[in-house]
């Protein structure tokens, strides 16, 4: 069986702000066509009644036309998530890595982000010197910048 690995899904409270800041911090770029989405079919594969989404797939750079790409959707009735931390069980954050971390984390700030952390460098054994910060994006969400 092959595997490969497709996307990943941040639900956002305004699709359209939130993938124009990943567009304008990272270089991630839009792939057609934005998704408006509704119907039975939708309504069984999430178990959600009367569900509707919209927003659109992002290619993420360093990848052609066919890597995986970051899906940024909007539910017609999102749910409301409190307290977004590192350390919450389940999926933490995204990463991206960057020629100038404190130039990427300015422009995260820029562009409506902010920090969760510090910029640290540090070495670690086997792996080399780390160069990192967490920032949050405009809804919160958490960002490795390495």
């Amino acid at each position: 069986m092959k595997i490969k690995y497709a996307h990943t899904n941040l639900i956002a409270e305004d699709w359209k702000r939130l993938s124009l800041f990943y567009i304008d911090v990272f270089g991630c770029k839009p792939k057609p066509p934005e998704r408006n989405l509704s119907g039975k079919w939708l309504e069984e594969l999430t178990s959600l009644p009367d569900v509707e989404l919209k927003g659109i797939h992002l290619q993420l750079p360093g990848y052609g036309d066919e890597g995986p790409t970051l899906e940024i959707f909007e539910f017609k009735k999102n749910l409301k998530s409190e307290n977004k931390n590192i350390n919450k069980e389940g999926y933490a954050h995204i990463a991206f890595a960057v020629e100038d971390v404190e130039l990427c984390f300015d422009m995260v700030k820029k562009h409506g982000g902010s920090a969760a952390g510090e910029i640290i460098i540090t070495e670690i054994e086997g792996v080399g010197k780390l160069h990192v910060v967490y920032a949050r994006d405009p809804e919160g969400n958490i960002i490795e910048i390495q």
